[in-house]
């Protein structure tokens, strides 16, 4: 593209954005100002200002622009301001779709997936008001229609837990680059699940995935303590102290003297939990990172074989996706009649030595992690989060265990 052209490119999304604000008078750009004139002074040769001029006198004589000119200069060509005349035909000259027609090539395009996803009238409404979703235009609706054959698919199968690149691969048969195709689109995936234009803080991609059951490698449930897990087809299984790896979807309920689950957001630590004194009288669980939808059902299925009263906690980093993942697991745990309540999760007890070396999040960050915070009940989190901001990982923190009966403050 030469510079004339970028420059009547400009003027085209200028004389958009006029038109959309109902504005009465053309848009236009000055060739002299600071801005919209930069390029067209810089050019240094003969030969480079023929070029633009040639470019901008046939954009003039196919009536799609007006050129004030500077008559009183050298050969009297030196260009003052281009004016549009006419939005559409400069659109055609150029060969770029003007907004509206881009916007009903999308509309088109994202028809069939409406009814399915009302946030992709939101969409719609977003783009023909010329902003941006996710850093993207009406360009993408191409990726937002793939998005959504993704998440049909994967409520079709019950959010089946699925390797990702394999699931990719089946999805986009014959597509370039098949396997990796759901990866790109993850951002779209993200908006689709939430129903959210905008992120909800930071786009953690496995966590995107993980809420739509898709994995990069096959993740069983680790499960750690004493007591009898009953799967399907009447199969029983002696738990172990270490741990036990079963498929989630075989999960049915659990026979246990055990008062109380802690569930583990990263491998390291639960590891090292399933080591700790006091491991054999409570049960551990390993979320895998954001539990997936059949995790949960697992998670939901042992909640229910335990005592009403039975003591929940979870475990986690102290970030934006540790808070994320609480309040998810919160949120499964109120179906059970169960509150989850937060195991080392609070800044206050996390010793000094390493708090002086902790990060500290953005302020973007730290409302993010209240904000999860709060969804997962815990208002007292929030607030020391508010009053010592900091962000450190699981793994980094000693490993210790509640007791059975212990509930956290």
């Amino acid at each position: 593209m030469t510079v004339a052209q970028r420059v009547l490119e400009r003027l085209l999304r200028k004389g958009e954005r006029a038109r959309l604000r109902g504005d009465t008078d053309p848009a236009s750009l000055s060739m002299t100002g600071e801005r919209d004139g930069r390029e067209y002074r810089a050019l240094r040769t003969l030969d480079a200002h023929e070029a633009f001029h040639g470019v901008i006198a046939m954009a003039e004589r196919a009536g799609a622009i007006h050129v004030q000119r500077d008559r009183h200069r050298g050969e009297g060509d030196a260009l003052l301001r281009i004016i549009v005349a006419d939005l559409d035909v400069l659109a055609v000259h150029l060969g770029l779709p003007l907004l509206d027609a881009r916007v009903q090539i999308a509309a088109a395009r994202l028809g069939p997936w409406r009814a399915q996803f009302p946030v992709i009238d939101d969409v719609l409404a977003r783009w023909r008001s010329d902003r941006k979703v996710r850093d993207h235009g009406p360009e993408a609706a191409d990726d937002l229609a793939d998005a959504a054959m993704v998440v049909r698919a994967r409520r079709t199968e019950d959010y089946a837990e699925r390797i990702l690149r394999r699931e990719s691969a089946r999805l986009f048969a014959g597509r370039p680059q098949a396997s990796k195709r759901l990866e790109k689109l993850t951002p779209w995936l993200d908006l689709l699940a939430s129903g959210q234009l905008a992120a909800d803080g930071l786009v953690d991609t496995s966590h995107v995935w993980a809420l739509l059951g898709l994995r990069r490698e096959p993740q069983p449930l680790l499960i750690a303590g004493s007591g009898t897990l009953l799967l399907d087809d009447g199969v029983e299984l002696p738990l172990a102290t270490r741990f036990l790896g079963v498929p989630m979807e075989a999960v049915r309920s659990i026979r246990t003297v055990a008062r109380s689950l802690l569930s583990i957001e990263n491998l390291a630590s639960f590891h090292d939990a399933t080591r700790a004194s006091g491991a054999d009288r409570l049960l551990l669980v390993y979320t895998g990172g954001m539990p997936s939808p059949i995790w949960r059902q697992a998670y939901t299925r042992l909640l229910a074989s335990l005592p009403t009263d039975a003591t929940v906690l979870h475990w986690g980093d102290l970030d934006e996706g540790g808070f994320r993942i609480a309040a998810t697991l919160a949120a499964t745990a109120a179906d059970t009649g169960h509150r989850l309540q937060p195991w080392r999760m609070s800044p206050d007890e996390v010793p000094q030595a390493l708090a002086s070396e902790a990060a500290v999040p953005t302020p973007t960050t730290l409302a993010a992690m209240c904000r999860w915070a709060r969804r997962a009940g815990w208002d007292g989190i929030a607030d020391a989060l508010q009053a010592r901001p900091l962000c450190i990982e699981q793994e980094a923190l000693p490993t210790g265990l509640p007791t059975d009966t212990a509930t956290p403050d």
